[in-house]
């Protein structure tokens, strides 16, 4: 157990943290799976952005690395072009 102030104090930012970094993974998750079920071109073109709007917060609060979301935004541009 940790026997400083500031040591305790960092297990529960930590902890509050990562289940903020969780829940905002995991719903970027789901967004990008819902825009890759979909079949219509004119739906995949309004939550496009909303969905890179997501991975660029990720990124940029270093819950992904920045190669990963160019990849995965690179990938779903690709898929929103050829609906």
């Amino acid at each position: 157990m940790a026997n400083h102030k500031s040591a305790l104090k960092r297990i529960r930012s930590n902890e509050s943290k990562r289940l903020r970094n969780k829940y905002q993974h995991k719903t970027t998750r789901n967004a990008i799976k819902k825009l890759r079920d979909l079949s219509s071109k004119k739906e995949a073109e309004t939550l496009y952005p909303a969905v890179v709007s997501m991975i660029d917060k990720l990124a940029k609060r270093n819950v992904i690395h920045s190669n990963k979301a160019a990849n995965l935004k690179s990938k779903l541009a690709k898929h929103v072009a050829a609906l």
